[in-house]
């Protein structure tokens, strides 16, 4: 690999660590912006999935998923993603660079959709394999300390079984970062207990925790909560019927405190919930009757 296009790549991961200090989820014009390098420009995306900026020889940059793709949710029986190719000749351009980029080890950025024009950027991943009878490549997330700064190869022995826990806890963070970007959605930005509308203080927070087999990362599986009352819902102190009634746990409202614990929990007993305006996306009855159930036992 070209030294200064490996230096390009390393300060790529550089802005992306700083642009993803506060949340994980970049928009596609902060992507198509992308940074300046010595005096000139590099973008990070562009139409096709495949991008290679115009500094660039031949090894592209990044690849990019998008929400209706499936990309992130296709992976080989080690756990691996596979990522498709640009259409149906494994000799286009595009998918000879990702090729050679397998053949010299480069370091690329995976860029996951989660809705429209947003993304969760993963770096570096790694071209390890070639199946064209699948039309695919197989992709491998790794450590940053792992790859050299300048010759973009991987250091150090076991390669294979550290990329594999990488890959396993990537694919885990991009599905929670796009099972939030749906909830949140669907509620309309809105805690819904509480109406609170500050993106930074609300979570999606799970009916069914997602180690269960029922716990789904789908928006039926899903409440949008600000943070003090998914703390709260986590810890069985507020329940939610299969009614989407609120309750909160009776020694809780017994319980004599300040202001917080009067008007930020004891008033949301017997209140409803807010739900999405489409139905479908509602809380799924069966899940709330399980985890009520929980909480009734906590009482």
């Amino acid at each position: 690999m070209v030294q200064s296009e490996a230096q390009i790549r390393m300060a790529a991961f550089r802005w992306l660590e700083e642009q993803t200090a506060h949340s994980d989820v970049l928009t596609w014009h902060t992507l198509a912006q992308g940074f300046t390098y010595q005096g000139e420009r590099v973008t990070l995306v562009g139409q096709q999935g495949i991008w290679k900026p115009r500094a660039f020889a031949q090894i592209p940059i990044s690849i990019r998923s998008t929400p209706h793709s499936g990309y992130g949710d296709l992976v080989t029986d080690d756990g691996f993603l596979l990522y498709s190719y640009r259409g149906t000749d494994p000799f286009h351009r595009d998918n000879i660079g990702l090729r050679e980029a397998m053949r010299q080890n480069v370091p690329l950025i995976y860029f996951h959709g989660i809705g429209d024009g947003k993304y969760v950027p993963t770096w570096p991943v790694f071209v390890v394999d070639d199946r064209p009878s699948d039309l695919s490549f197989v992709v491998a997330v790794d450590a940053v300390e792992a790859i050299n700064p300048l010759s973009g190869e991987a250091v150090g022995e076991g390669d294979y079984y550290r990329r594999r826990y990488v890959t396993a806890a990537a694919r885990v963070r991009l599905h929670q970062a796009a099972f939030r970007e749906k909830v949140i959605n669907a509620y309309r930005s809105q805690c819904a207990f509480c109406r609170l509308r500050h993106l930074e203080l609300l979570d999606a927070a799970h009916i069914i925790p997602d180690r269960e087999a029922a716990g789904e990362p789908i928006v039926p599986n899903g409440l949008a909560l600000c943070k003090i009352h998914h703390a709260a819902y986590d810890q069985n102190i507020i329940g939610v019927t299969p009614d989407y009634e609120i309750l909160v746990r009776e020694d809780v409202l017994a319980e004599e405190d300040g202001p917080m614990l009067q008007y930020g929990i004891q008033a949301l007993h017997k209140r409803s919930l807010i739900l999405p305006e489409r139905r479908k996306d509602w809380p799924d009855r069966d899940r709330l009757a399980v985890r009520f159930e929980i909480f009734t036992n906590a009482i």
